[in-house]
């Protein structure tokens, strides 16, 4: 695919995924969608990866839906996607639940770390919020947004920020589509840590450097698996899948490898890739 609105790059097992329209402060338009799962796609396919990083051109992570297309849909009075009938669906068929737009991401075999280099709103505060783990930049400003243009709660936020934050903090946040800093981003819970804005994204690659040495690549896709799974399952189902996981994985070279690398104190060296 030709990619005008992203760009995908690979290094030391890291994929990064660029939301690339910094002229625009990378606002969300049908192509980006488009070419955005389509990178997804790719990158979870690749065996050299073991992670995904998802961050912006420019000063913004991702303001919302682009203006133009804004004026347009209500310019006709409905919606218009911008996305081809035909469209990549990373993720896909892992779980019926996750089976749609940015639901996706829970079907992934690989960890997606989102590093918010500047503010995000609407579209691109739910993109973030569906990744694994958010690291945001120091002062940067982020909102729901849809309130102030008499939408609802967009792309799920009505179901991930309770889970997230809890429900009065949500409610909070998405009745009043209110602005809100990243510092009190994390202190809500929304993201995991601050960076200075020129440093995150160097950060979150050490973070997640650091991620692929210590985890095994089996355990990372399967503890995935496990908490968005768990979201739609009960204890007791929850404890019956863990016990046949662990079975199954003591069966794994990784385990074995674990095991020796515990007892001789030093860094393991992990088969790649992970069982599909």
């Amino acid at each position: 695919m030709e990619l005008k609105a992203t760009a995908l790059e690979r290094a030391d097992g890291i994929a990064t995924i660029w939301l690339k329209r910094p002229h625009r402060h990378n606002a969300w338009t049908g192509r980006m969608h488009t070419e955005y799962r389509w990178c997804l796609q790719e990158a979870d396919r690749d065996p050299a990866v073991g992670a995904i990083v998802v961050t912006g051109r420019g000063s913004s992570f991702c303001v919302g839906g682009d203006a133009q297309a804004l004026q347009g849909h209500a310019e006709r009075g409905s919606y218009d996607a911008g996305t081809p009938d035909e469209l990549a669906r990373p993720g896909y068929g892992r779980a019926a639940e996750f089976d749609a737009a940015f639901a996706y991401h829970y079907g992934l075999s690989k960890p997606v770390i989102a590093a918010l280099n500047g503010r995000a709103a609407g579209v691109g505060l739910a993109l973030a919020c569906f990744t694994d783990l958010r690291f945001a930049a120091a002062g940067a400003r982020y909102s729901t947004a849809h309130g102030k243009l008499n939408l609802p709660a967009e792309f799920g936020l009505s179901w991930l920020l309770p889970r997230m934050v809890g429900l009065s903090r949500a409610n909070e946040l998405l009745l009043t589509s209110r602005t809100f800093t990243a510092e009190e981003g994390v202190a809500l819970g929304v993201f995991n840590d601050v960076f200075p804005a020129e440093e995150v994204l160097t950060r979150t690659y050490e973070y997640v450097s650091d991620l692929l040495v210590n985890v095994s690549p089996g355990s990372l896709q399967q503890t995935r698996w496990q908490i968005y799974g768990d979201l739609h399952r009960s204890a007791a189902e929850s404890v019956v899948t863990s016990e046949t996981l662990v079975d199954e994985m003591m069966g794994e070279a990784d385990y074995r490898e674990g095991v020796a690398a515990f007892m001789e104190k030093r860094p393991p060296r992990w088969r790649r890739p992970a069982k599909a």
